[in-house]
């Protein structure tokens, strides 16, 4: 039911048979092939042991994230197995993952992969790409970064780009140094309006880049089979490779935006510069 690599992904986890044995008598025993015993547990009681809700229990069923009980006679009864895939479900959800990504997941440990290493190859495609925090703004403080500007206008334009987000009485946002950047630039006497649409032709511009830069790395799962997980013998060094290659898509994208604001700068700025530097001379 739970493969090897599950069972041991959640050993660390899960609380010695000791210690489950000294805090509940089972309600049963039955014996195997092997001479022992097994625990089983009745609905109730597996929900106890996992630390969750009879509700969940029988929805991860409905789901077929746990397999169902042994019926006998009106009584469905548990075993380890469900207990230790209980315990599986409770972590990864605890991570963030939908339910949706734990079948995944499961239905990959069924065709013999490891859980350590599917669940790195997803954190090398979908974690975040930088380690910038959001933060919340009071709207007195925004007033105070952007002055009178700051209008009602302006700042549904702020919100529409997502720079900010309606948060209760506060606005979060997702990128503070883009909007301290912003208030800044506006302080230096730049139009914020025409910041707001600078940001908004820059964000498509990003966006096209960086839909090209990541469908290269995709490429490394595509010759799969679409939907199609690598075998579990390629996944460590696909995620190494996934791993190796974010930052250097950053540093190609960083270094090219580095040359195009070069470049403009002396095709803006530099006639200017050499007009106001003769003017000085003379």
């Amino acid at each position: 039911m739970v493969s090897e690599a599950a069972s041991a992904y959640i050993s660390g986890m899960a609380p010695k048979s000791s210690t489950i044995a000294a805090r509940r008598t089972p309600s049963t025993k039955k014996s195997t092939s092997h001479g022992g015993d097994e625990l089983e547990f009745t609905i109730d009681e597996l929900a106890r042991e996992a630390s969750t809700t009879v509700r969940n229990v029988r929805a991860y069923q409905d789901r077929g994230l746990l397999p169902p009980p042994l019926k006998r006679g009106r009584t469905g009864w548990y075993s380890r197995d469900h207990l230790a895939r209980l315990r599986l479900i409770n972590s990864l959800l605890s991570r963030g993952y939908t339910l949706g990504n734990i079948a995944e997941l499961l239905d990959a440990l069924e065709r013999g992969h490891d859980l350590h290493q599917i669940v790195g190859l997803e954190r090398a495609i979908a974690s975040p790409w930088s380690a910038e925090q959001p933060r919340h703004f009071t709207l007195p403080e925004l007033l105070k970064m952007f002055g009178i500007v700051f209008n009602p206008r302006t700042l549904a334009k702020v919100i529409e780009l997502g720079l900010l987000e309606p948060d209760g009485l506060r606005y979060r946002a997702p990128s503070p140094k883009m909007l301290i950047a912003g208030a800044e630039l506006a302080k230096a006497g730049m139009p914020l309006e025409d910041l707001l649409k600078v940001i908004e032709g820059l964000r498509a511009n990003v966006q096209r880049v960086a839909d090209q830069m990541v469908q290269l790395i995709a490429r490394l799962l595509d010759h799969y089979g679409e939907g199609q997980l690598p075998p579990p013998e390629d996944v460590p060094k696909l995620a190494e490779t996934i791993w190796r290659l974010r930052p250097l898509a950053m540093m190609a994208v960083e270094a090219e935006v580095s040359r195009a604001l070069e470049k403009s700068a002396n095709k803006f700025l530099g006639e200017r510069v050499a007009e106001i530097l003769e003017q000085m001379q003379r």
